[in-house]
C-alpha cells in the first residue's frame, strides 16, 4: 500500500494519506495575534484547506486531538467549533491543556479523517 505525503518538509509531512485514510499534522493558525477564538476560526480554515487537498472535508473526520496552551480558552474554542463542525458528523476528539512550541499559539489540532 502507498504511502502519499504531501507539504513535506524537513521535520514533518502536513498531510499523510494511506489507505483511504488522510492525517493531518498539528495544524495551527498562521497569524499568531489573534486570541483563542481567532486562532480557532483561522486553524479550521487550514484544516479545511488541506483536506480538500487531500480529497475529503470536514464531514470525514474521524478524530481530532485539540491542544490548548490554557484550559481557560475552552469556552471560545467551543465556540467557533460549534458554527464550523458539521452537523450530524462530529468527530471523536480530545482536547488538553499542553505547552505549545510558541507562547503565543493559543491552539493546535491533529486531524485523521476518511478520504471523499
Amino acid at each position: 500500500m502507498s504511502i502519499q505525503r504531501l507539504r513535506t518538509e524537513k521535520r514533518f509531512s502536513e498531510i499523510v494519506i494511506h489507505n483511504g485514510t488522510v492525517y493531518l499534522a498539528g495544524q495551527l493558525a498562521d497569524d499568531y495575534a489573534g486570541d483563542i477564538r481567532a486562532q480557532t476560526r483561522e486553524t479550521l480554515a487550514n484544516i479545511d484547506r488541506f483536506l480538500a487537498e487531500a480529497s475529503s472535508d470536514k464531514s470525514k473526520i474521524l478524530s481530532v486531538t485539540i491542544y490548548l496552551k490554557d484550559m481557560a480558552d475552552y469556552a471560545g474554542l467551543n465556540l467557533e467549533w460549534d458554527a464550523w463542525v458539521a452537523e450530524g458528523a462530529t468527530p471523536a476528539r480530545a482536547c488538553v491543556e499542553a505547552a505549545l512550541y510558541d507562547p503565543r499559539v493559543r491552539v493546535e489540532m491533529s486531524v485523521i479523517a476518511a478520504q471523499a
